[in-house]
């Protein structure tokens, strides 16, 4: 089962996600959840990183994605990860199985 656990301040303000662990829908290669899990993950990581140019703390290793935006960012950053977050409750909707959301205060 792939993990999603989302990071929040105490007020609630997005700051970042982890994605970790295999969903087992399917063999490594042809696994679709784990693929549109991991695609919206690296987008929303490089698009905070690479387009936006803000700094946080992200790594993308062995099937991990993790990335933290500082506090004084959450807001700059808050429609990617709102966009993210509700793009996983809908993949955790479907595919229930396989996929777990949580939050974490942070």
């Amino acid at each position: 089962m792939i993990e999603v656990n989302l990071y929040t301040l105490a007020n609630g303000e997005l700051v970042g996600f982890r994605l970790s662990g295999h969903s087992g829908y399917a063999e490594s290669g042809s696994d679709i959840v784990c693929a549109a899990i991991s695609s919206a993950g690296l987008m929303a990581a490089n698009t905070i990183t690479e387009i936006m140019k803000i700094s946080a703390e992200a790594t993308a290793e062995d099937g991990n994605i993790y990335l933290r935006v500082f506090s004084n960012q959450a807001l700059a950053c808050r429609d990617i990860l709102q966009g993210f977050k509700l793009h996983m409750l809908l993949m955790e909707e479907q595919y229930s199985d396989y996929i777990m959301v949580k939050t974490t205060e942070v």
